[in-house]
């Protein structure tokens, strides 16, 4: 899935280029989106290559979401072309590292378009990179709020 990984910005352009879809392209782009959005949009450390990370296993259902789309675009008439050639690429990219476009699992779990995959949230407290950067956003909110809220109260003295 890394390599899916760094394709997906590839996969997902060549998805809003297209004008002419259908049901099952846009549940698969709508799903991966969504899938995207609740794992934080893939910026948890580690969400893809740790398997301790609470964000592992929607890391790997909005990548699958993204290979089954390019998969699908691979068969319509509008895409066939460009899909075909992304995913020779990426099979490429993925000999190269010792994985294959068709050996490549989703996960030992079946993922639906269905149902989303959310993180395991009370993990967060037990894995670190993750903790580390869910404190770090929130001392940060936290800051900003206070030099904005500071900012408008009155000053004393000032006409």
């Amino acid at each position: 899935m890394a390599v899916i990984a760094r394709y997906r910005g590839e996969i997902l352009d060549l998805a809003q280029r297209q004008t002419a879809t259908d049901p099952t392209f846009r549940r698969l782009y709508n799903h991966g989106n969504l899938q995207f959005t609740y794992c934080l949009w893939g910026l948890m450390p580690g969400s893809l290559g740790d398997e301790e990370s609470p964000f592992n296993e929607c890391s790997h259902a909005y990548l699958a979401a993204a290979k089954a789309l390019l998969a699908h675009m691979a068969t319509m008439p509008s895409t066939e072309r460009n899909a075909k050639a992304l995913i020779s690429d990426i099979d490429a990219e993925m000999v190269r590292s010792g994985a294959s476009w068709i050996l490549c699992q989703y996960s030992g779990e079946a993922f639906s378009t269905g149902a989303v995959v959310e993180p395991r949230w009370r993990d967060i407290f037990f894995h670190l990179p993750s903790l580390a950067v869910i404190l770090a956003t929130v001392a940060a909110l936290g800051a900003a709020a206070c030099s904005i809220f500071r900012s408008r109260a009155p000053r004393a003295g000032a006409a």
